[in-house]
This record gives C-alpha cells, structure tokens and sequence, in this order.
C-alpha cells in the first residue's frame, strides 16, 4: 500500500480526538502516512467536553486546549453536524475507508426501575446536563419549580447536577452559559438539595476535588450527617489501598463534626439510604422512599428493613450513562456497550472485518476522561495490526475528495474545523459584549450559520 492508510472515526469526542492523535504518533504516520477523517453528529466538536461537564469546570475544559492540538494536524479533517447512520453510514464509510472507528460516547440516562420514577418531576441526570450545557437537541427551559430536590448516586454527574441546583444564577453567570440557561437558573426555587448514595462513605465515587468544589460556594451550606460516617472491615481496606477514596472519606468526616452554618442553600450528603419508590401524587412527584442499610463488613450493604420518606418535590437519577445502539453493529444491552476483542468489533463470534470501537461505546461510561486514551491506544494497534497483517479490505473509493462529494451529493450541510475556529471566535464574541470569556451558542441553525457551514 502506497497511499495512507484512510480512517474514519465516528464521533468528535475526546475518544475520537485521542484514537486520532494515537494514529498521528504511530509508525504508519510516517510510512505509507495516515488519513482521518472526523464525522461528528453536532456541528461542533468535543462532545463531552461541550455537552457533558459542568459549565463551572473551566478547568475541566481546558483539556479542549490539548484536543485543539490534535484537530490543527493536517492529516485530520472535521466533518461535523453529519449523522450517522442518516447521512452516511456503514456501508459508505467502508467504501471510503480503510477502517472505521466508532467512538459515539453515551449521552442517554441508564434505567433506574423503581416505583414512580416514571412520574411527572423524576428527571434523568443526563437530560439536565444536556440542558444546561446547551445541547442543540433538547428543550430550551427546564422545570425547576420544587424548593426541595432529591439526587440520587454518589458519582461526579450527581455532584454535578446538586451543585447546578443549588447555586444561583448569578454564581454561574461568568462562565459559558447561554441566555435561556441563565434565565431557567434564576427562577429556580430549590432552597435544599438532597443526595442519596446506597453504601457509605469509603464507597462513594466522588473525585475529592469535585467534592471539595461544593464547599466553595457562599451559597451552599454542604451537609452531613454524622450517623453515617462508618465504616466495616471492607471500607478500612478501601481506604488503605485508594488514595482518592481516602481522601473522600477524610472530607466528609470533617464535614460531618462541623457545624452548620447560615448559608441559604442547603444541600446534604446522605449514605446507606437506598432509593426504593419515589412517591407521587396525581401524576407528580410529592417524595422519595429510601430503606436505610448497614454495612456487612465486605464494604457492601444490606437492607434493615426501616424506610424513611423524604419530603421532595423533584427526583433526578445519576445512576449511569447509556449508549445509543448503532446501526448495523452488534449491541450488548445490559452493558450498553458493542461487543468486542481489544477494540476489533464482535459480529457472533467472528470480528467484523475493518470495524473498530474505542471509548464508552467499548467500555461503558466508566472513568474520567483521561481513561480514554488507554482505550484509544488499544483500538488503534489492533487497526495497525490488522492492516500489516492484511486484514484490511481495500476501499472502493480511498481518494479524500471522494466522501466530500458524497456529502455534497446528498445535500448534507456539513461543518469543518474552519468552521469551527469561526463558531468558536463568534462565541467569544458575544461573550466580550458581556465581559465573559464566552457564551455558547444553543440553536442548531445558529451555530451552522456561524461556521460557515
């Protein structure tokens, strides 16, 4: 093969990104030269970065900055707001490309399968991120009526959503939030926010900077309860072996002693309380039901038998992420995830030749972001060893302008890294008029209009 190798690559998130910069930095980069091109389904890249993390984590967002560097490479092009399989799909990218490698992430709310979690004011914990991060595709106002909010998971999304909730508009007015965002924000009448975690503190999935952040605001008055600071022999070990979840653990004792203070918003922390109903009353939420469990000295639980109810208005779950299935590949629904060997994509017990997945599509929504470039790395080796094992089928048409005619043909108004650095200057723009550092722009139609699409 003397041409480059030709890669597609599904999805513009960081899994994407990171699967490109691994095929940039491997042999076949520098002989026979590497191909790729970027499909993504919003007109702009970075999924998760974009759509998923807390407009309040700049630091967070900075890693666009490492991404940036990756997309500026000339072996990448971006074409954004194409979906697949609708506007080009699996057949085509196989005719265009040497292997097609599908990193879509998971953007829906895993199934909570309790009692009234189907009532009017249960939200899922995804949804609301899509709506506050200002996500094209769903609702521009969100229902933030109730004074007291339950949320239930013990993760980074539940903090997050908690944190949203609880601060004010005018808190998060200098970062990147749109306008009908901040106006949702600030009729939100939620004055305590409660989360709810299953097993105890040693088992909490909290990052300890991402906890810590909920102290930082004036508003929020954090909350524990000392009765729930415990631990069995299990827990000990936990904490003896994982730094992180020490350091959690170390938080929320010192939170649990401390007394509470007269900031307005309150929002608890609450352990082995285990959701088992949300309560409803004409189709509304009106409580959440918990059983209270104790420690069996693995680090699990197991039920009492003693309920409490909570007087709530609102119930959003963070309990998992969950993928879309995709067209014309295998899909495992209990894992949400593509069944696979290394990234090589599992069609019954045979690989399907040239097809290839690599972040939480692979390996389910699990991790922080920097996980991905493990899994990145993986996928891309096993499409390196195929191609110079000659597992590879050769492509009908590898020419690059080939897919772009393609596009064109089909009337598909596509998005490119150009346009990119032009929607990212207008939203900069209009963040200077309001001496913020930017304000993202939600409406499909305007963001294609500002990249030139």
């Amino acid at each position: 093969m003397t041409r480059p190798v030709r890669v597609a690559i599904v999805g513009a998130g960081p899994a994407g990104i990171y699967a490109a910069d691994a095929l940039l930095k491997s042999e076949a980069a520098q002989d026979p030269g590497v191909s790729i091109d970027l499909f993504e389904r919003m007109p702009a890249p970075f999924g998760l970065i974009r759509y998923g993390v807390a407009p309040d984590h700049p630091r967070i967002k900075g890693i666009v900055t490492a991404l940036h560097q990756v997309l500026d490479k000339p072996q990448i092009r971006l074409f954004g707001n194409v979906d697949y399989p609708n506007d080009i799909g699996l057949d085509e990218l196989r005719s265009f490309y040497d292997a097609v490698i599908f990193s879509t992430g998971a953007e829906a709310d895993r199934a909570l399968d309790i009692p009234g979690i189907e009532l009017d004011g249960s939200h899922g914990a995804a949804d609301f991120v899509s709506w506050y991060d200002g996500h094209p595709e769903v609702p521009r106002t969100w229902p933030l009526t109730a004074e007291k909010v339950a949320v239930l998971g013990v993760g980074n999304v539940a903090l997050d959503v908690a944190r949203i909730l609880a601060k004010t508009a005018d808190e998060l007015l200098p970062t990147e939030i749109p306008a009908n965002v901040y106006d949702g924000l600030k009729a939100n009448k939620a004055l305590e926010v409660h989360v709810f975690g299953r097993r105890g503190p040693a088992q909490a999935k909290f990052s300890p900077m991402e906890l810590r952040e909920l102290d930082h605001s004036p508003n929020i008055e954090v909350i524990v309860n000392p009765e729930d600071i415990d631990y069995d022999e299990g827990s000990i070990e936990t904490r003896r072996g994982n730094k992180q979840a020490n350091m959690v653990a170390s938080t929320l004792e010192k939170w649990a002693i401390r007394d509470v203070g007269d900031r307005p918003h309150k929002l608890f922390l609450h352990f082995f309380e285990s959701p088992v109903e949300v309560l409803g009353e004409d189709g509304k939420v009106v409580g959440l039901r918990t059983e209270r469990t104790e420690l069996d000295g693995t680090g699990n639980v197991k039920s009492t038998g003693s309920f409490t109810d909570w007087d709530v208005q609102s119930v959003y779950r963070a309990v998992g992420y969950y993928s879309d299935e995709l067209a014309k590949l295998p899909f495992d629904p209990s894992s949400g995830t593509v069944p696979h060997v290394a990234g090589r994509v599992i069609a019954g017990s045979e690989p399907m030749p040239s097809v290839y997945v690599t972040g939480w599509i692979k390996r389910g929504p699990i991790g922080l972001i920097g996980h991905t470039k493990g899994d990145a790395n993986e996928t891309v080796e096993c499409v390196l060893e195929d191609r110079a094992a000659g597992r590879l089928p050769e492509p009908v048409q590898p020419e690059p302008e080939a897919v772009v005619e393609y596009l064109e043909g089909r009337g598909v108004r596509y998005t490119t890294w150009e346009g990119w650095h032009r929607l990212d200057a207008h939203e900069k723009a209009l963040g200077a008029e309001q001496g913020r550092e930017r304000i993202k722009v939600v409406e499909r139609s305007a963001m294609l209009d500002a990249s030139g699409a």
